[in-house]
């Protein structure tokens, strides 16, 4: 709705009940159909009363609640922390909605790295199981995702990097399945590198070359990966696998069991490739950042790699295809964390 060169959009109940009960986060407008204009019912940092509330929701049940688009950064600054309102927003494009669900498990998955105890596993749990949701709904969401991927690098812009890029891969690879195997895929490869947590911040940070001791206690983080999970009451195939051996390398050059080709899980090697491919276009403090489609190449062109996924992917961001130019993640993300401080 538009009136007075201002642009409004209606809020249903459930997104409205979700708000604080006395004090709503943004400005909230009523529509008079007997006049056919918007009035202020409330501003942001007062009160409602008892009379008040019951009369919001009525108002909201027939359809007559708005909020101004020039609050819609507060509006999804709020979505954000509670992500599953996304799917109740009729209001949202495709690629909004693909922005909030990854600042949502972006912050989501830093807490946890923060703090990688159960309950904050569950709220990590919740938000990804949001987006499975979403795509379950219909596959085509993925490309808004594809195209919103990080450019800097730190622990939570890596996972949801990797998240991303690998379940499109799958996606890619496998036409049919079912909501628990997607759930399951999305879910193992944000958790994938958690055991970083467990290594110490010089170590990710250093400039220079890792010493051996160094390098020993970096690569035993897959192993942490794995107990952390199991810590946290996670334990199918696919998040093991994934944490366990997205370091392996098909000649046997990775780690920690140095494993060949034919002993590598499907979720290993896909898992592989999407967190090299996640790397390579961040900067990293040993190395600057590559462009996507020239990642997708050199990882074709690495044997290391299995050669049917890395196809697939050595396409996906040539110029003019499908997925276009990637949207500044980053800049949206640090807003976001300045907002939440």
């Amino acid at each position: 709705m538009s009136i007075n060169n201002e642009d409004y959009f209606q809020i249903n109940s459930e997104i409205l009940t979700s708000f604080h009960k006395y004090r709503p986060p943004l400005d909230l407008y009523v529509f008079r159909e007997d006049i056919g204009v918007l009035e202020p019912f409330y501003r942001k940092g007062g009160r409602l009363s008892e009379a008040q509330v019951a009369e919001l929701a009525e108002i909201c049940e027939n359809g007559n609640l708005f909020v101004a688009h020039s609050d819609k950064h507060i509006y999804q600054e709020y979505m954000i922390r509670q992500l599953d309102l996304v799917l109740l927003d009729p209001n949202m494009t495709e690629g909004e909605i693909a922005e909030l669900c990854i600042l949502g498990v972006a912050a989501r998955y830093a807490s946890f790295y923060d703090q990688p105890v159960p309950d904050m596993m569950q709220f990590l749990y919740h938000d990804v199981m949001v987006i499975t949701e979403y795509l379950w709904s219909d596959k085509h969401h993925m490309v808004p995702f594809m195209r919103r991927l990080f450019r800097k690098s730190d622990p939570a812009r890596h996972a949801v990097n990797t998240m991303i890029v690998g379940t499109w891969l799958w996606m890619q690879m496998n036409h049919e399945y079912n909501r628990k195997e997607l759930d399951r895929i999305m879910l193992a490869l944000v958790l994938h590198d958690a055991g970083m947590c467990k290594v110490p911040q010089f170590y990710l940070t250093k400039k220079g070359r890792l010493t051996q001791d160094e390098w020993d206690k970096m690569t035993m983080h897959t192993v942490a990966s794995v107990k952390l999970m199991q810590k946290s009451d996670l334990k199918f195939d696919e998040l093991i696998r994934a944490c366990f051996e997205h370091h392996e390398r098909l000649d046997g050059s990775g780690y920690p069991q140095h494993t060949r080709a034919g002993q590598i899980s499907v979720m290993g090697r896909l898992t592989a490739l999407a967190d090299s491919f996640s790397a390579m276009i961040c900067d990293r403090p040993y190395a600057k950042a590559k462009e996507p489609d020239q990642v997708g190449k050199e990882l074709f062109e690495d044997n290391r790699y299995d050669k049917t996924m890395s196809s697939i992917l050595s396409t996906a961001y040539v110029p003019g295809g499908p997925l276009g130019t990637l949207i500044d993640m980053d800049a949206k993300y640090e807003a976001f964390k300045k907002s939440d401080a």
